[in-house]
């Protein structure tokens, strides 16, 4: 079976350890550079002045982005209390709050009600898009931007420490686990509002993104490092292009239907297929992975097939 690829069999996984600083488009612009490949894509923006996790994907891995986009996310945050930002982060002009800075035990009195399924207005400063055009780009230009409420879940929100060296804005460290779309940002700016003051974010560390962890990142000096000769020395430290796919079973077939579902024809698995799921993970008989699948009739239909096809002829199986 014919193998596809734009490199020395960089299809895969790196999971990078963002500093502070660059872009996600600058990792993605290093990667695609150090490894010599154009197909290169990260799951999930980071702003620059965040750092932590950053998956990228790589090659054939780029066809498996979609399945991380709904993935929930973990974060450190720091947030200042005593004013509030136009960004919602130090980045934006702070104008000073009002009231009385907030006590600990008030501020975590009122974690709980910013905890589950919450509405949550994003950021003016922010991606979103409103008729054809950025938010951020037209706060910057002064227009007045009002997006609408989104829905998002927040399943732990979680006062790590507590700093009041400055009795006027005093600082918490806060661990986040929410769903996709949640920003944490505007979860500093409304913790600040449930308090009766104000806050933004001051910095901001990804510790998980899906299945993707801090502890098992690399940090972009190791990967140049590992680059010093050749993409060749990426290889050791990518992830399989299927890491974290778990809900999605393992199907092994034999060589005639491998060879069909890499030619996109439907197969019936002689094996059967394990349990009732939306995709399946379709292996050959050597266990490399040769396809991601939707079941059609107790068929396999081939959504992304991840090698070439031997032959250009062949009956359909099943």
């Amino acid at each position: 079976m014919a193998r596809s690829s734009l490199g020395p069999g960089l299809d895969g996984i790196l999971v990078v350890a963002k500093a502070a600083g660059p872009t996600s488009h600058d990792v993605v612009a290093l990667v695609r550079r150090l490894a010599a490949t154009k197909r290169v894509g990260h799951g999930g923006t980071l702003d620059p002045f965040a750092s932590g996790v950053l998956p990228v994907f790589l090659g054939h891995a780029t066809r498996v982005v979609e399945y991380h986009l709904g993935d929930r996310k973990a974060y450190r945050a720091t947030v200042c209390f005593g004013a509030s930002s136009a960004t919602d982060d130090l980045e934006g002009e702070l104008t000073p709050a009002a009231g009385p800075a907030p006590l600990r035990a008030v501020v975590e009195a009122a974690l709980p009600g910013l905890t589950g399924t919450i509405s949550q207005r994003p950021p003016a400063f922010s991606a979103i898009k409103v008729g054809g055009r950025r938010a951020y780009a037209m706060a910057r230009a002064g227009e007045t931007v009002d997006l609408a409420e989104r829905t998002v879940t927040v399943e732990a929100f979680d006062l790590v420490s507590w700093d009041d060296t400055d009795p006027d804005r005093p600082i918490a460290v806060v661990d986040v686990t929410c769903s996709a779309g949640t920003y944490v940002r505007a979860l500093a700016r409304d913790l600040g509002a449930a308090v009766g003051n104000a806050a933004y974010l001051g910095a901001l560390t990804r510790t998980a993104s899906g299945p993707f962890t801090l502890d098992g990142s690399v940090s972009l000096d190791d990967i140049r490092a590992a680059a010093a000769d050749g993409p060749a020395g990426l290889v050791p430290i990518l992830r399989p292009l299927d890491t974290g796919l778990d809900a999605f079973p393992v199907v092994t077939l034999t060589a005639d239907e491998t060879t069909a579902i890499a030619r996109g024809q439907f197969v019936r698995p002689a094996s059967g297929l394990p349990r009732p799921a939306e995709h399946y993970r379709v292996r050959d008989p050597g266990g490399a992975l040769v396809a991601i699948a939707t079941p059609s009739g107790g068929r396999l239909a081939p959504d992304k097939v991840f090698v070439a096809p031997a032959a250009r002829s062949a009956a359909p199986v099943g």
